[in-house]
């Protein structure tokens, strides 16, 4: 009987009869997509670190999770550990493992003493300030928008795009025509990082800048996305790496140092802080999971920090 893959499965299915390692991946593979809800990209990393293990362990012999010592998963660790150039790096080979080894807890293995040998390496994520555009470097920025030149309504549109709407690359690009609702003044965003569909009011510069581009500039094509490709295969939709090439441009014609993409959602982040929003208002527009991850913003609420900084030594308040 051929083994049929699933249509999303990240594990390649062999011709052949599938080891006991690759049944025991496709298994977890299938976990991942249906109950944690990862990502492709997500799943396939963690799938080649999980491999990497089970091939150390049981080569084509069956998989028994209750052979694993908690030594074993401590050498195979500090292995893959020198893959890595920073030691904060191998902090994936450490979520990778951790959830296997809880996939494997809801199968019923006793494997708490595995997890409990793993510890991420240290990585102060919040120890530096989030860098972010000043007004005056917002307003060199939006100066250079819509200058006359090929391909340049299409670069203001995604510049507003990451500035006014706080997306990511890959988010600017996947935008269709029939996520805006002009109407309504609402974008609605499919496929994000999160998985979910958010929609988001369309500021009106955002959209004035879109429309300029669909009217005067975007190549006449079949395509649904907004914004696609000038060249060959031209009229086809453009990638994330076209998206961050035409902000590193735009940077480089206002005269700033700059070559970060991301700059432009952190800026956002800053500049609704200090319109007076909530770190959980932040955490909406950003669409973060969690709380956690927008708490690094917190070091640029100038208005809360005010009310906890203490009085000056000697000073009269």
């Amino acid at each position: 009987m051929e083994f049929k893959s699933h249509p999303r499965s990240i594990v390649a299915r062999p011709k052949a009869k599938p080891s006991p390692a690759n049944k025991e991946l496709s298994r977890y593979d299938e976990y991942m997509d249906h109950v944690r809800g990862l990502a492709p990209k997500t799943r396939s990393m963690a799938l080649r670190i999980v491999g990497r293990l089970l091939a150390s362990q049981f080569g084509e012999r069956p998989v028994r999770i209750s052979a694993i010592k908690p030594d074993h998963v401590r050498q195979f660790f500090a292995e893959q550990a020198k893959l890595y150039s920073k030691p904060v790096n191998a902090g994936t080979v450490v979520a990778a493992l951790r959830g296997y080894f809880r996939y494997r807890a809801s199968q019923g293995d006793a494997v708490h003493g595995l997890v409990g040998v793993l510890s991420y390496p240290a990585n102060w994520q919040l120890s530096s300030l989030p860098k972010s555009l000043t007004t005056e470097e917002v307003e060199q920025l939006v100066a250079v928008l819509g200058q006359p030149g090929r391909s340049m309504l299409r670069a203001a549109a995604i510049v507003r795009c990451a500035l006014d709407l706080g997306l990511r690359s890959g988010e600017v690009a996947r935008i269709g025509l029939d996520d805006i609702n002009w109407y309504a003044g609402t974008i609605t965003l499919r496929h994000t990082k999160s998985r979910r569909e958010d929609v988001m009011p369309l500021p009106a510069a955002t959209g004035k800048a879109i429309a300029a581009y669909l009217k005067h500039e975007r190549p006449k094509t079949d395509s649904r996305a907004v914004f696609v490709r000038y060249n060959a295969p031209r009229g086809l939709p453009v990638g994330p790496d076209l998206i961050r090439k035409s902000i590193r441009q735009a940077y480089a014609r206002a005269g700033l140092p700059y070559t970060r993409s991301h700059l432009l959602r952190h800026t956002m982040a800053n500049r609704l802080l200090a319109g007076g929003s909530s770190l959980k208002e932040v955490a909406d527009v950003l669409r973060h999971r969690s709380l956690n991850t927008t708490m690094i913003y917190a070091k640029l609420d100038s208005r809360k920090l005010i009310e906890v900084a203490l009085p000056w030594p000697g000073s009269p308040s």
